[in-house]
Parts: C-alpha cells; sequence; structure tokens
C-alpha cells in the first residue's frame, strides 16, 4: 500500500484448511475451522481446543460465527471430553456468536473481557444511517461491524487473569486497539499466545476508529516484545514461529505509516481524501475506503496525543474535513 516493501512485515500463508474437521496443531491445541471465509477472516475463524485430544477437560477459545455446520463440528470434536471454559477474545461476529449454542450444549462456563463496546455499536449504527441516507446500501457485515451485541461473559476476565483446568494454565492479557474488549490468552504450558485478531500473520490487523485505538494497539504490541511465548495462534490463518521479529516490524510498519502521514500534513492542512491519493497511489482504487479507515485511525490516534488538530466543524471522521498538525 504505497511503502517501502523492505519496512513491510514479511506474511505468511496457508493452503485453504478442511473446513469442520479438527487438525492436531500441538500436542495439546486442536485447530477446527469454520467455513467463513472472507478479507478480514483470511480462509475462517480458526476455533482451538486447548487440552487432552481424548479424555479430559478441555477449554475452547473463540467458537466462531453463529453457524449451525461450525457448532456440530466442534460438538463432534469433544465427544467424550467436558468443555469447561469457553475463552472469547472479542466481541466481533466471527469470534464470539458460537458461545451461546456450545455454552447450551455443554454446560461450559464463558470468559470475556465484556458485552460489545457501546462506541463500536455507535459508529456501526452511525455508518449504517448515513448510507441510508446517501441512498446507498449499507455494507454487509462481513466481520468488523456490529458485533456480536448477545454475549455477556459469565466471568469478566481482564489483564492478568489466571484460568487453571486440569491441564492448562492461560493468562489473561487485556489487549484493547483492535476493539476495546480483545484479550489475548497465554497458555503456560506451551508458551504459546493465543492472539485473536491482536497479531494475525496473514495480515494487519484493522483498527477501526473511533473504538478502536492506534495508541493502545501499539502499546499493546510493544508489551508483547517483553513476553516468553515462543508461538503465536491467531484466530485466522497459520501460527506465528517466530513472533517477536513479526511483532517488531508490525510496530515498525505503523510508525512508518504515522510518519508519512504527519509528513503529508507538513505543507498544509489537508483531508483523508487527499491524503490517501498521495500514500495509496499505487492500489487499486477499490481498496482507497480501506485505506482511508487506516489513515483516519492514525490521524485520530496522533488527534488524541496532541500532534494534530482536526478542523471539522462537526464530524471529524468525515473524509472531507481537513486536518493540520497541532
Amino acid at each position: 500500500m504505497g511503502q517501502n516493501p523492505a519496512m513491510a512485515p514479511e506474511f505468511s500463508t496457508e493452503e485453504t484448511p478442511p473446513y469442520g474437521e479438527v487438525e492436531q496443531v500441538s500436542p495439546l491445541v486442536r485447530r477446527v475451522v469454520a467455513n467463513n471465509p472472507s478479507r478480514f477472516t483470511y480462509h475462517g475463524s480458526g476455533t482451538f481446543i486447548v487440552g487432552p485430544a481424548t479424555g479430559g477437560d478441555v477449554a475452547i477459545i473463540d467458537p466462531g460465527p453463529a453457524d449451525d455446520d461450525h457448532v456440530a463440528a466442534l460438538l463432534r470434536a469433544v465427544e467424550g471430553q467436558r468443555v469447561t471454559h469457553l475463552l472469547i477474545t472479542h466481541t466481533h461476529p466471527d469470534h464470539s456468536p458460537a458461545a451461546a449454542a456450545v455454552k447450551a450444549a455443554t454446560g461450559a462456563v464463558t470468559h470475556g473481557f465484556g458485552p460489545h463496546p457501546a462506541e463500536a455499536i455507535r459508529a456501526h449504527d452511525e455508518r449504517v444511517r448515513r448510507a441510508i441516507e446517501a441512498g446507498e446500501e449499507p455494507e454487509a457485515d462481513d466481520g468488523e461491524g456490529s458485533g456480536d451485541r448477545d454475549f455477556v461473559p459469565d466471568v469478566v476476565t481482564t489483564d492478568g487473569d489466571v484460568i487453571t483446568g486440569a491441564d492448562f494454565t492461560f493468562e489473561a492479557l487485556h489487549t484493547p486497539g483492535h476493539i476495546s474488549n480483545h484479550l489475548c490468552f497465554a497458555f503456560r504450558e506451551e508458551a504459546t499466545l493465543f492472539t485473536g485478531d491482536h497479531v494475525m500473520g496473514w495480515s494487519t490487523s484493522v483498527v477501526p476508529a473511533p473504538d478502536g485505538d492506534l495508541n493502545d494497539y501499539l502499546e499493546n504490541l510493544e508489551r508483547l516484545l517483553d513476553r516468553p511465548e515462543t508461538t503465536y495462534r491467531p484466530t485466522h490463518g497459520p501460527a506465528i514461529t517466530d513472533p517477536i521479529p513479526y511483532v517488531s516490524a508490525l510496530i515498525e510498519h505503523r510508525r512508518m505509516r504515522e510518519r508519512q502521514i504527519v509528513d503529508a500534513l507538513a505543507d498544509g492542512p489537508r483531508n483523508i481524501i487527499s491524503i490517501v491519493g498521495g500514500l495509496y497511489a499505487d492500489i487499486d482504487p477499490k481498496l482507497h475506503k480501506a485505506a482511508g479507515a487506516s489513515v483516519y485511525a492514525h490521524l485520530l490516534a496522533l488527534s488524541r496525543a496532541g500532534r494534530v488538530d482536526s478542523l471539522a466543524s462537526g464530524d471529524e471522521s468525515d473524509w472531507k474535513a481537513d486536518w493540520r498538525l497541532a
């Protein structure tokens, strides 16, 4: 996206997984992938089952979308076992909605930071209102939209909380940025971090402002640099097996984009459309809307840090509103 390739993170890919089938990805971790591929979910949502492969107690991380086939596949995978914990990284609709059906079938206790954030709901509803007023069709919710408004955790879980079972121990990390209620779960027995959408190997994470906060996101990437985990397992895409250099590259990529936006404002006020036209001139114009959302997230983060000001008389998310250096 208009960047120096040497400064971009080196993304990883994987073949399309066998939907609905159980993959043993480590001695104590299995994965079942939902058939919900999209521009946000890659091949689909990967639900992790942590614990022994047969018998005993297990935990399920991110049960996934409200998809009957996926729920049935999860329940087949844990036949003969007791599901004691459902761990929810966050409430986007590709992560948490299936928790209700899995909980009803197993009696497991749900753990999460909290319900879907009110700020995210307001922002989504405002986008829908604007589209309708403009005579446009509101965008379909394909992963980052209205969210799971029904989820309320049985156990409110926050930073530093420890969750234990017969064969697993998790430490919860509150990692706002992608969304304010995001958690990662550190699995001590295998030095593994289940990263949800905080860190993904196939793509950078979307930071949908205003609930998504780029300052928070970068702060919570930086704290991972001092963590002991040697493997990351995102909800989407392949495992990350050398995470520290990768996270460092993600941080530098975002800092580079921040510098480019500040440089773009050095000659005077500009709006989001103008900045996108300069920074992303070499990408498909169909991607400019996503690029504009990223630029807005950066501008809002810079504004919260006191480095830029919006000249908007009303809504600063208006792409025609000018911004200037503070």
